[in-house]
């Protein structure tokens, strides 16, 4: 089961204006082939599907935390989206075209189908798709393929961050180079362990290390490309038999957390009555908190 916990893992600047060209480059880093759905989505089938969990416990307890983190990631992201399209469109009649400025961005449908939130697809606008998720069932393929996918997501992250100077989506992106290099040293190490081959040694792919981004440097100085979280408070305790000893980039030790980081308060995203999102108004609301309180 999956305790969920109303917080973000990091909090996000909340712009005054954001940039929806921006925010459908970001789009990629969600639901695009090497996106965070893409990561959530590997790893969480290959949890379901790991067979003999008692046996390869430590191997099985990295997947299925990672799985954990990555449902945080893909709400994060989601986020960062939803807060690149703030202040885009204004209130007013809909005959002075209150979405007009929504006409002539990369992500039309973005305006249309969600009102300015986050869609399940890539840059492109294509759907996320299930045809993504790798799960051979064979250990060393699996731990082998989420190496590869956590190199591929983490060029596209270091392209969008070259794309973009917006601030709410570079925090986002620096934050997730620094986990994304952690997941990424964390299955080398597994790989290591169950074949003897160290290819730990090809890190970072691409060979620029996250201290070269401005935005990556305060999680670096948190320590958090050295921890991995259980995400449980009792369970998963058996990645420390696999995330042990030090960092080889920076030679921090690595450590173990037990449960979850403090995270954040999520973004309470305002009314946008030319979406009409909510859809509720003041008065509507009014009757709705009444009958809420009553039998109380």
């Amino acid at each position: 089961m999956f305790k969920r916990i109303n917080r973000m893992q990091i909090a996000l600047t909340i712009p005054e204006h954001g940039d929806a060209n921006a925010a459908a480059a970001v789009q990629e880093l969600l639901g695009g082939k090497f996106g965070e759905m893409s990561t959530l989505n590997n790893y969480m089938y290959q949890s379901f599907g790991f067979r003999n969990k008692k046996k390869f416990k430590p191997f099985y307890d990295l997947v299925a935390s990672i799985t954990a983190e990555e449902f945080g990631h893909v709400e994060l992201v989601n986020n960062s989206i939803n807060l690149l399209t703030r202040g885009i469109t204004f209130t007013g009649d809909p005959d002075i075209a209150p979405l007009q400025n929504g006409l002539n961005k990369r992500n039309t449908y973005q305006f249309i189908a969600t009102a300015q939130t986050a869609l399940p697809g890539d840059s492109m606008g294509r759907a996320w798709t299930g045809d993504n998720v790798f799960n051979s069932g064979n250990l060393v393929l699996d731990l082998l393929h989420n190496f590869f996918l956590e190199l591929g997501a983490r060029t596209h992250k270091m392209r969008v961050y070259e794309m973009t100077d917006h601030p709410t989506a570079r925090e986002m992106i620096g934050y997730l180079l620094v986990r994304g290099g952690t997941h990424a040293l964390a299955y080398a190490k597994a790989l290591e362990i169950a074949t003897g081959v160290d290819v730990k040694k090809m890190l970072p792919v691409p060979d620029l290390d996250n201290s070269k981004f401005d935005y990556a440097r305060p999680f670096i100085e948190q320590g958090l490309d050295n921890i991995l979280y259980t995400w449980s408070d009792t369970d998963y305790q058996d990645i420390n038999k696999i995330w042990k000893g030090t960092n080889p980039e920076s030679g921090e030790p690595l450590q173990v957390i037990q449960g979850t980081p403090k995270g954040a308060p999520i973004p309470d995203l305002d009314d946008l009555p030319e979406e009409f999102a909510p859809g509720i108004d003041r008065d509507d609301y009014e009757r709705i908190a009444k009958k809420l309180m009553e039998n109380l």
